[in-house]
C-alpha cells in the first residue's frame, strides 16, 4: 500500500503522481519529495487524517554495514580544497557532504525504520513517504519552506555542537551568511519590504546535539506560486553555501555521489487551504531497491578545521545510523 505519514497526518488512497510543481497551486493534499538534483515527486492522496505512524508488518535486517562515498582522508582533503577556494575569493562557505550506503533485503519494511526514528530521534518535520519508485524516511529538524496563504517562512540551520558551549564564532558567522542568502532568495519573489528575520541564531536542542536556527519570513507577490518559490530558493541555502552559484559548482566537483533526496525537500502541501510545510531533507534515509542511503555533511568556512568538520558529520549521523542498524 502506498502512503505518506507527514505533519502528523496519514495519507492513503494515492490518486496520482506528478513532476509538475505547478500542481501544488491547484487542488488536493500532496506529499512532496524533491531531490537535491531537482527530481520532483508530488503525490496526491484522497484520504488524509490525523493519525499515528502505522505499525510495521514486515522485516528489517538485524544489522547494517555502511560504506561512505568519502572516507575520512577524502573528506578532510575536500575541506582543505574548499578553504583554498575561499582564499581565492571563489566562495565564502560551502557544504561538503558524503553519502552512506548499506544493503538491505528487498522486502525490508520502511515502517520499522520510521518507528525507530520516531521513538529514538523525534523530529519536528518527521516524514515517511512510500510511493511508486520512491521511499523516504526522514527525521529532519530543519524547515525549508512553510506557507500560510501568501506568507512563507524558512528556518535555516547552521551551527552544530553537542552542547551550546561547543558552538564557535564560526558557527554564528556561518548562520548569518546563510540567513542573508535566504533573505535575498525570498526577496526575489516577495512583496517589496516584506522580508524580515523574526529570530536570529537561536540555540535549539535536538536529540544528541544542538543547532543554531534562524527564521526568515516574507509575503509572496501576487501571482507567485510554488514553481517560482522553488526556482529562487532551491536547493536550500543552508545545504549549499554562499554565493550559491559558486557553492553548487564546488559541491559538484568535490562530491563523488549524487545527494538524492538528502538536502532536497520533503513534506506536504495542502493546496486547498494554501498551507504547507516542507523540510530540508537532512537526517534522511532513502531506499533504492536493495540499498538504503543516508547523507551527512558540514558547512565549510575559512575557519573550518578538517578534523572537526569530519567529526561534525559523524555527530550528525551517529544516532540515526545506530537506530537504523539496530544498535539503539
Amino acid at each position: 500500500m502506498y502512503f505518506a505519514h507527514v505533519g502528523g497526518r496519514l495519507a492513503t488512497g494515492l490518486r496520482d503522481v506528478t513532476t509538475d510543481l505547478g500542481a501544488l497551486d491547484g487542488t488536493g493534499w500532496w506529499a512532496v519529495v524533491v531531490s537535491y538534483e531537482g527530481k520532483v515527486t508530488c503525490a496526491r492522496f484522497d484520504e488524509v487524517r490525523p493519525a499515528p505512524l502505522p505499525r510495521a508488518s514486515g522485516p528489517w535486517p538485524a544489522s547494517l554495514r555502511w560504506t561512505s562515498s568519502l572516507d575520512r582522508p577524502g573528506y578532510e582533503d575536500g575541506v582543505r580544497r574548499i578553504r583554498d577556494y575561499i582564499e581565492q575569493g571563489e566562495v565564502y562557505q560551502a557544504n561538503l557532504c558524503r553519502i552512506l550506503t548499506a544493503e538491505i533485503p528487498l522486502d525490508a519494511d520502511p515502517l520499522v525504520l520510521a518507528g525507530r526514528l520516531a521513538r529514538g530521534n523525534p523530529a519536528p518535520y518527521a516524514a515517511t513517504v512510500h510511493v511508486p519508485g520512491l521511499t523516504v524516511v526522514s527525521a529532519s529538524p530543519e524547515l525549508y519552506l512553510s506557507r500560510a496563504g501568501n506568507v512563507v517562512e524558512s528556518g535555516p540551520i547552521k551551527g552544530t555542537g553537542v552542547t551550546a558551549d561547543d558552538l564557535l564564532e564560526k558557527d554564528y558567522a556561518e548562520n548569518v551568511m546563510i540567513v542573508d542568502l535566504v533573505r535575498n532568495d525570498l526577496g526575489r519573489v516577495a512583496e517589496v519590504g516584506s522580508v524580515t528575520v523574526p529570530a536570529l541564531c537561536v540555540v535549539e536542542d535536538h536529540p544528541g546535539l544542538v543547532h543554531l536556527v534562524s527564521t526568515v519570513r516574507a509575503t509572496l507577490e501576487e501571482g507567485r506560486g510554488w514553481p517560482e518559490l522553488f526556482s529562487v530558493t532551491f536547493p536550500p541555502g543552508s545545504v549549499t553555501g554562499a554565493p550559491k552559484s559558486s557553492a553548487l559548482r564546488i559541491i559538484n566537483e568535490l562530491e563523488p555521489e549524487p545527494r538524492g533526496p538528502y538536502c532536497g525537500a520533503v513534506g506536504w502541501v495542502d493546496a486547498d487551504r494554501r498551507d504547507a510545510a516542507l523540510a530540508v531533507g537532512i537526517r534522511t534515509f532513502w531506499i533504492e531497491r536493495d540499498l538504503i542511503r543516508f547523507g551527512t555533511g558540514a558547512g565549510i568556512t575559512w575557519g573550518s578545521d578538517p578534523r572537526r568538520e569530519w567529526h561534525e558529520t559523524e555527530l550528525k549521523a551517529s544516532r540515526l545510523i545506530a537506530l537504523a542498524s539496530g544498535r539503539r
